[in-house]
């Protein structure tokens, strides 16, 4: 079989280090030799024949045909974060549901079983266990933390385990490593939700992950502009059954979302470095606040999984801490965050994060407020409970903006 022409690449030496390769992989520059990649605002692509052209679509050469599944400024942000992540291939999407939709509709039948945290974001679990318990996909929800929780929930149909660490918005951390041994021993495939971390402080293709899945909305883009996902893995599997269902149904990011991630992945390492060290000491601060109840951030001593969290995050615990105000009942305790997140004057109250902007937000009633109050409570989110994702602000103006708030109870 004639192997299929394909498009240049980029190569670089095999120590290249992940800052040269968040500034400089993607494609050759064009015949006109630009420095900054280059946008391209096209819906199709003409070529030169007939001939060509049923080649092209038929995938027997590799090219652009339609930016529905096929883009110059696409497949930059693709290539560059499939070499930050370790992974032969990336597939980018509209969002980052959208890559945990793709990933679920490339790899999963009616009747197949996924094992996934009860920890992770709201709306992967409305995802997994409303929509695609739908078609017959089931979901069996366990720890986080505890391998074996995972390792009893294995069935024969189990085809998937999903996990997302550090976790939204408890910042719980689960063992990679560990996971990736019980999927592959059942015969299944494991996936990591990156999002909190960035492939800036951990790889998880490294660890033995099979799939990374990236809300690219947040810390890939870093400024808030734009929403983006991706999916990161193996070639035969981005190229084979997601670029089938991307070609059917479309969920692909645009060019320009493209190109905005592509030029935020240019200062990822930078910015995660400083707003993990903004966070730690905010964390650190709120620790000793007596209106606080608990703090989780994967760089506290006091973190349960902080020793793993060091080694799998290259010592860095990210930049979103969550803490917990008290109060004698959820009402109470509720109304006490609802006081300290409306006396901030520099947090933004929105349910985004990886922003440069602090924003601040109450769990229970935004990024997790279409699940049960059962469902919340099994996942540690309480009435209580702030995340806060840290931007670039000074410390000091933070502490104090928060500190407004906790005057108040």
């Amino acid at each position: 079989m004639t192997e299929p022409k394909r498009l240049p690449r980029l190569e670089f030496a095999d120590d290249v280090r992940l800052e040269t390769l968040a500034v400089r992989q993607g494609l050759p520059a064009t015949p006109w030799g630009e420095n900054s990649e280059a946008l391209f605002l096209t819906s199709s692509f003409v070529h030169p024949d007939a001939a060509t052209a049923a080649a092209r679509f038929a995938q027997e050469e590799e090219a652009f045909v339609y930016s529905r599944f096929t883009n110059p400024t696409t497949m930059m942000m693709e290539r560059r974060l499939a070499a930050l992540e370790g992974t032969e291939a990336c597939i980018a999407t509209s969002s980052g549901m959208a890559a945990i939709m793709l990933l679920v509709m490339g790899l999963l039948k009616a009747g197949d079983h996924v094992i996934c945290s009860r920890s992770v974001f709201g709306s992967t679990i409305k995802l997994l266990q409303g929509e695609f318990g739908k078609f017959g996909v089931q979901t069996t929800f366990v720890s986080q933390t505890d391998p074996e929780e995972w390792r009893a929930a294995l069935r024969p149909e189990t085809k998937l385990l999903f996990a997302e660490t550090p976790s939204n918005p408890l910042t719980e951390v689960c063992d990679i490593r560990a996971l990736a041994d019980i999927a592959h021993g059942a015969g299944a495939l494991l996936a990591v939700d990156n999002c909190f971390c960035s492939p800036a402080l951990q790889q998880p293709a490294r660890l033995g992950a099979d799939l990374i899945i990236h809300s690219g909305t947040k810390y890939l883009d870093g400024q808030g502009r734009v929403i983006a996902g991706a999916v990161c893995g193996p070639a035969a599997l981005i190229d084979g059954p997601f670029m089938s269902v991307m070609r059917s149904a479309g969920m692909c990011l645009s060019p320009f979302n493209a190109w905005v991630v592509l030029k935020g992945l240019e200062t990822l390492s930078i910015r995660m470095e400083a707003q993990g060290a903004r966070a730690l000491a905010l964390a650190e601060w709120l620790e000793a606040q007596p209106q606080i109840a608990r703090v989780y951030y994967p760089g506290l001593k006091s973190h349960p999984q902080h020793a793993l969290a060091m080694a799998q995050q290259s010592g860095n615990g990210g930049s979103v801490v969550s803490f917990v105000t008290r109060g004698d009942t959820p009402e109470a305790a509720r109304a006490n965050a609802f006081a300290v997140i409306d006396a901030t004057k520099i947090c933004s109250i929105t349910s985004n994060l990886g922003d440069t902007k602090t924003t601040i937000t109450h769990p229970s009633s935004t990024s997790h407020g279409r699940l049960t109050e059962a469902q919340r409570l099994a996942a540690g989110i309480t009435q209580g409970m702030i995340r806060v994702a840290v931007g670039l602000e000074h410390v000091d103006d933070l502490k104090a903006d928060i500190a407004r708030g906790l005057a108040l109870i």
